[in-house]
């Protein structure tokens, strides 16, 4: 796998906009999450034509958003790309872009939910890419929460191991986007629910992060951004609920699809976050509902999966590098880095 150099504070970050054009309609939580950028981890910033356009004429034009993407990394002032926020449609973008220049240009770039497409796409194709917070989604509201602030800046700055850890407080929602007095203020800082749920042990194993946003995935399936049968093996899973709430039912169906795939059976983890606007009991419907599917019906049963996992639609969230090696230990139950997440 081909890693981007490491992030430093006074690095150029390439703001984009490849899904939606929420910046243009609420740009004051946009220039929030920019000033948190600037102000709390010194980056410089570059908006990209598409950064505040209105998502009619994203949608009208998904070339100019590849375009972005593609002139972000040829841009020898960019040091990194951030995305401005998810959307529903990026998919597509993907046949606009230029691998053979990204590939000769590779950068860090990271996004999340909708922006697992272009992600998981250059990861199949040999490059590592983030999963973590957009400037909307997660860098406008991160002051909420310190410790999240240090864990970016080790994962970002520094060359220590990367160990993901649960976070001792979270948000399920942010006040809204109305009202410019809102802007990085999460509804309720909560204290429940903390910590990851193992629900099924395993082997100690490692592999190598791929996945993201499940709806997202499933747009995916069976086109040619999907894997092959022989990339599966020695893959970590990772999934994550959208604000649209699927139903622990609707995921089973899509880990049923994997199963019949022989998707499930290949893998040396399942990683599942902590879905937005579940109540606790629908928590444990979707804990059994993955065990129905992963371990009874496909007799996945060395398979480690861990749930309750900060890496969705919940503030904050860890950054996850697609395609890093992770160390799964379910005796001592840490989930760590066994390599850089840079090179």
């Amino acid at each position: 796998m081909i890693k981007p150099k490491q992030l430093r504070p006074g690095d150029t970050i390439a703001i984009i906009s490849p899904s939606s054009g929420a910046a243009y309609r609420f740009p004051h939580i946009f220039d929030c999450g920019l000033d948190v950028l600037k102000n709390t981890f010194g980056f410089k910033i570059k908006e990209y034509p598409t950064a505040r356009m209105s998502s009619e004429e994203l949608h009208k034009y998904p070339q100019k958003r590849a375009e972005d993407i593609n002139t972000a990394f040829a841009d020898k002032e960019v040091d990194g790309i951030i995305c401005s926020i998810g959307g529903d449609d990026s998919i597509r973008i993907l046949k606009y872009l230029d691998l053979e220049l990204i590939k000769k240009n590779h950068k860090f770039i990271m996004g999340y939910s909708d922006s697992t497409t272009f992600l998981d796409y250059l990861n199949l194709n040999g490059l590592v890419t983030y999963y973590g917070s957009s400037v909307m989604a997660g860098f406008a509201y991160i002051q909420c929460f310190n410790e999240a602030i240090e864990e970016y800046k080790r994962a970002l700055f520094s060359d220590l191991l990367y160990m993901i850890t649960p976070f001792s407080s979270w948000a399920d929602s942010y006040k809204s986007w109305g009202l410019v007095e809102n802007q990085g203020k999460v509804s309720e800082i909560r204290n429940d629910d903390i910590g990851f749920r193992w629900i099924h042990k395993g082997s100690m194993t490692n592999g190598q992060l791929w996945g993201g946003c499940i709806e997202v995935l499933d747009m995916m399936n069976g086109t040619f951004t999907w894997p092959t049968s022989e990339f599966w093996n020695n893959r970590i899973l990772m999934i994550e609920t959208s604000e649209d709430k699927p139903t622990p039912t609707y995921v089973g169906y899509i880990l049923r699809n994997f199963g019949i795939q022989g998707i499930l059976p290949k893998l040396k983890g399942l990683l599942v976050a902590k879905p937005k606007s579940y109540s606790n009991d629908e928590k444990f419907e979707l804990d059994k509902e993955i065990i129905k599917i992963v371990i009874n019906e496909f007799e996945c049963r060395d398979l480690n999966i861990i749930t309750n996992i900060e890496f969705g639609h919940t503030d904050p969230r860890h950054i996850l590098p697609l395609g890093v090696n992770m160390r799964i230990d379910p005796v001592k139950e840490e989930l760590f880095f066994t390599e850089s997440l840079f090179s």
